[in-house]
């Protein structure tokens, strides 16, 4: 019998080939497009939570709620389109970034180079691991025990692979849900860290939080654990529970929808 190969370019490929074929690049989409539609669902939280981390001037006296109301109020919008953390930062009356473009003009110019543009890549990198380890590890062990111990009532066939079962929608949507408050309770204080090493030279304190070290003893000194360290908790559950339930939940139907089970 004649191989594949040796029947032409025209034969038919062998079962399940071609959902072989760029394996890894439907993956790199399905994530992508899981990723896109958590951040959009949660972009106005996002911004709130950078200013309660950074401690904002106007801001830094408020509790989560009346910080969100307060916000709705006085802060620009600007943030919610362009998505950077100094635009975030900014309110109405104190733009000192116009835009983007702008944005990366100043930080190139007035805070030494490329180096500008890389503030809060360690904590970013440190606290990766936990965030996105305990993330995967949660909703994995969560999703494995669902479909171990109740098929039927929590899980349904795929729609690409009727021999695969995986978990149905609501359901995905809270496994998703409590892998993120899991993975960021974890590590939040990495982030507080991360976001105020990312504001750099619009925080009045920046020359003391210069590495992440530092960042972290000043954070804990000037304002202890709760109102430090964890400033913004309770509203990132707000943000980070549906974002994570996005997430996973996009990524299970893409996967679905690129064949990729």
């Amino acid at each position: 019998m004649a191989s594949p190969a040796a029947a032409g370019p025209g034969a038919a490929l062998p079962p399940g080939a071609a959902r072989r074929d760029f394996y890894w690049l439907r993956s790199f989409i399905a994530g992508g497009v899981a990723g896109c539609c958590a951040k959009t669902t949660t972009a106005p939280l996002d911004r709130v939570k950078i200013l309660l981390q950074a401690h904002n001037h106007h801001y830094k006296h408020l509790g989560n709620k009346e910080a969100t109301w307060h916000f709705r109020a006085r802060a620009s919008i600007n943030g919610w389109i362009h998505g950077r953390v100094r635009l975030a930062f900014q309110v109405k009356g104190e733009h000192k970034y116009m835009g983007i473009i702008h944005a990366f003009k100043m930080i190139y110019t007035k805070e030494g180079g490329f180096s500008g543009f890389y503030r809060g890549l360690m904590p970013t990198v440190v606290g990766m691991a936990p965030y996105a380890g305990f993330s995967f590890f949660t909703f994995g062990t969560l999703k494995s025990i669902g479909l171990a111990q109740a098929p039927n009532l929590l899980g349904r066939p795929s729609l690409d692979n009727p021999d695969v079962l995986v978990l149905k929608t609501h359901v995905n949507l809270l496994c998703g849900g409590i892998a993120g408050a899991i993975a960021q309770t974890i590590s939040y204080p990495l982030d507080v860290t991360r976001r105020r090493m990312q504001l750099g030279a619009v925080l009045p304190d920046s020359e003391k939080c210069l590495t992440m070290v530092q960042t972290l003893k000043y954070v804990y000194q000037q304002h202890g654990i709760r109102r430090g360290l964890y400033r913004g908790l309770s509203l990132n559950y707000i943000r980070c529970i549906p974002s994570q339930a996005v997430a996973f939940t996009t990524y299970e139907l893409m996967k679905q929808f690129l064949h990729l089970n």
